[in-house]
């Protein structure tokens, strides 16, 4: 069906519409409107002939404590019971089965009545605070007056897929924006000559789910995350033609510009169209930042020892850590860094052997970077968060493995304004539930956004008519974890 006006105008008599469109063309700006929502408070800048960039920095709803995150995602879920949340009751019931307190437990592979496993870690109070760390992770145990420790963390997840998404959007289901887009669109970027929400990936494997965990969802697609290459040029297509010159590559980008806007012009629903078109200036003004901003030789020795470059071992990931502390300190607010690329943390058995390898490789660089971050005066406004999709069952799998746990893990924050050298929230006598400060993951962004300024309650993005926010009004921010000022 199609509406028609009667009236014309000076002989333009208007054409048909349909439905369809007519509500695409009055819903394309409702994104524009949410975003001018976030800044109704701010002072205009005065006129200009250009809208302004979507993501230009923008003022916050609360001081903030961080202006950048950094997330080290342990891909295939760690198991807390063997890092950060010690249980001795493990060892008492070693090869019992779970209490009937506890009621029929049926794991997420299908497992029931399966034995206690315990521990074969040493455990060690750390820091000031005293912060319980297994001897699986001897660097991080040094700097532990800067971990808080959540222990309390849960997600709806049982699987790899559903648990990852959700750590990453929010949902378990495809469709959302990521945390990072979220953060980008909120708050923009201080440097728009390198992308603002950046991924990499560690070892060989790719992470489940792919671009679906740092994608923009139903936002446009400029707060999508930027993946970098794992060998090579950082960026895909960075370098210039060696044939080309800088002049003509301008002109045919302004020409390329010129078309471009004029297709959009008539496609503003569209905002593929959009992110392309920046992502072309972007891409160009790249060529001459992006490549001082990734060239780790200019670090020193000592330096690149502290992230663990010179280890085979320690080589890959140390790579990455010390590249997003180049980019947070040039202003790229979002970076996310994959350790164990492709479940690569995933232990149904031999949990000893695969975590020894594991922690071994993360170990040292995360703890270079806290280190590095802190002497450069950079940790105090950079948050690092630290977690996998789930945990990992007191209960034994195959004999020797631990099964995923999404009912109660452990996660910490480090940097960014939170009060580290402590644990905060519990899980039961066995680990398996969190029982007391429980966060959910939707309570975990709540938190990251309240430190970078942002109140997740104002954080909204209008789509289809519906104000959606990053917890899907189920999340808090947990203050407790706050540094006093």
């Amino acid at each position: 069906m199609s509406i028609e006006t009667s009236a014309s105008t000076n002989g333009f008599s208007p054409r048909l519409s349909s439905r369809r469109e007519m509500l695409l063309q009055c819903g394309g700006g409702f994104g524009s409107l949410a975003l001018a929502g976030l800044l109704q408070d701010t002072a205009s800048a005065g006129p200009s002939s250009e809208a302004p960039s979507p993501l230009a920095s923008k003022l916050v709803h609360h001081p903030a404590k961080a202006k950048s995150v950094i997330f080290l995602f342990m891909d295939g879920g760690p198991s807390h019971l063997d890092t950060f949340d010690p249980k001795p009751d493990l060892d008492k019931l070693a090869g019992k089965p779970i209490p009937e307190s506890f009621g029929r437990v049926l794991t997420a592979m299908g497992e029931f009545d399966s034995p206690i496993m315990p521990t074969q870690r040493k455990w060690a109070q750390h820091g000031e605070g005293g912060l319980w760390i297994s001897d699986w992770l001897p660097h991080t145990a040094k700097m532990a007056d800067e971990l808080a420790v959540i222990r309390s963390c849960w997600t709806n997840g049982i699987n790899h897929s559903g648990g990852i998404c959700q750590m990453n959007t929010g949902s378990q289901f495809a469709g959302r924006p990521s945390l990072g887009s979220w953060v980008t669109y909120g708050m923009g970027t201080e440097n728009e000559n390198l992308p603002a929400f950046v991924v990499m990936q560690e070892g060989k494997g790719r992470v489940i789910n792919g671009a679906r965990n740092w994608g923009a969802g139903f936002m446009p697609a400029i707060y999508q995350g930027t993946t970098m290459q794992r060998t090579g040029s950082p960026f895909t297509n960075l370098d210039r033609p060696k044939h080309v010159a800088g002049s003509q590559q301008r002109a045919a980008l302004d020409f390329l510009s010129d078309l471009n806007q004029a297709h959009a012009a008539e496609r503003s629903d569209n905002s593929e169209l959009e992110a392309r078109i920046r992502s072309f200036e972007l891409a160009y003004q790249m060529q001459s930042h992006a490549p001082d901003a990734v060239d780790l030789s200019q670090e020193t020795e000592q330096t690149r020892s502290l992230y663990g470059l010179d280890q085979k071992e320690t080589a890959d990931y140390g790579r990455q850590l010390l590249m997003a502390r180049r980019l947070v300190e040039r202003g790229v607010r979002f970076v996310q860094c994959y350790h164990g690329a492709g479940s690569k943390w995933d232990a149904h058995s031999k949990i000893e052997s695969n975590h020894t390898r594991m922690c071994r490789g993360m170990d040292l660089p995360v703890a270079g970077l806290i280190q590095d971050l802190k002497q450069r005066g950079l940790l105090d406004q950079t948050l690092i968060v630290w977690g996998g999709e789930f945990g990992r069952t007191p209960m034994s799998e195959k004999g020797d493995g631990r099964d995923h746990n999404p009912t109660g893990f452990s996660m910490w924050m480090a940097g960014g304004g939170v009060q580290g050298g402590q644990a905060y929230g519990t899980t039961d006598n066995l680990g398996l539930h969190a029982v007391e400060d429980r966060l959910h993951v939707h309570d975990i962004h709540s938190t990251i956004l309240h430190l970078m300024g942002i109140d997740h309650r104002k954080l909204i993005y209008l789509h289809k008519g519906r104000p959606e926010r990053i917890d899907q009004n189920e999340g808090r921010a947990y203050t407790k974890i706050v540094k006093p000022t």
